[in-house]
């Protein structure tokens, strides 16, 4: 596993004076073997960061290295090959193509991996869907013959599909009812735990941030306003926007999250 970086990362939409500067000079650290959290409301840039550190958005300024290789920057054209960041969406049907059997879909990340011979392929999506909780049974399924919960699991898989060093997981549960938000936040951290990845997790929702992190950015108006360790943050919060954002929860910063009976964040912590 691999440290991500980012340095000065700044994205810009439209030219001249319709230009908007939505991500503006962010700085940040995802550590190996953690988890990071980014929070933020709605239009906060959150979303675009993340598409930008996986490649997806062009770059104005700035650059995502891995272990001090630039994956991004400004000019850089997309890799071939493994990516070695792969992007978990809030709607899972963005990584679910609805004409595909679910094992295809995977089976396409694990070639994409490095792995060509198709017995291997097959007992490696076997794996995956073991690895997220689903029965391998679904591998002959199309999309639309699972739950929402089931499709998130499904595009988990698909992220983990190619062994990237990073995860970033974009407002996972935000689509999903709060009878499985919590057994997807569970599977996340039980996945983090066994393989070791590195995880950005972002999310508008601080309960959920707070659950998983080892350490939490707060993100506003396209800039990084602090960052701290998740304990330290709750308690101690620096920021205006931080102490706003908290005082929207209160209940973060008297006892901790409160949680459902599996130990998960209670969705009613959500920040809008």
């Amino acid at each position: 596993m691999s440290t991500l970086r980012l340095h000065e990362l700044t994205v810009r939409f439209g030219d001249g004076r319709r230009a908007a500067t939505v991500v503006d000079r962010v700085s940040l650290e995802v550590p190996e073997a953690s988890v990071v959290g980014l929070v933020g409301e709605s239009g906060s840039g959150k979303s675009t960061l993340a598409r930008a550190v996986a490649g997806l958005v062009p770059v104005s300024a700035g650059e995502v290295t891995i272990d001090g290789g630039t994956l991004v920057g400004r000019g850089r054209t997309r890799p071939r090959g493994p990516r070695p960041v792969q992007l978990v969406f809030q709607d899972p049907n963005s990584a679910l193509d609805p004409r595909m059997k679910i094992g295809e879909t995977i089976g396409e990340g694990v070639a994409a991996g490095g792995v060509r011979d198709r017995a291997a392929r097959r007992a490696e999506v076997r794996r995956l869907l073991e690895l997220v909780r689903l029965d391998p049974a679904l591998a002959s399924a199309l999309p639309r013959h699972l739950s929402g919960g089931q499709r998130q699991r499904a595009a988990l898989a698909r992220g983990l599909a190619a062994r990237p060093k990073v995860l970033i997981a974009d407002e996972i549960t935000s689509a999903l009812d709060v009878s499985v938000q919590g057994a997807v936040l569970n599977l996340l951290r039980e996945i983090q735990r066994e393989l070791g990845v590195s995880v950005l997790i972002i999310s508008h929702n601080l309960a959920v941030v707070r659950y998983l992190a080892d350490s939490i950015a707060v993100m506003h108006d396209g800039r990084l306003v602090e960052v701290a360790p998740a304990g330290e943050l709750v308690e101690r919060p620096r920021d205006p926007y931080t102490r706003s954002l908290l005082a929207a929860v209160p209940r973060l910063g008297a006892g901790g999250p409160a949680r459902h009976a599996d130990d998960s964040p209670v969705a009613a912590a959500d920040l809008g």
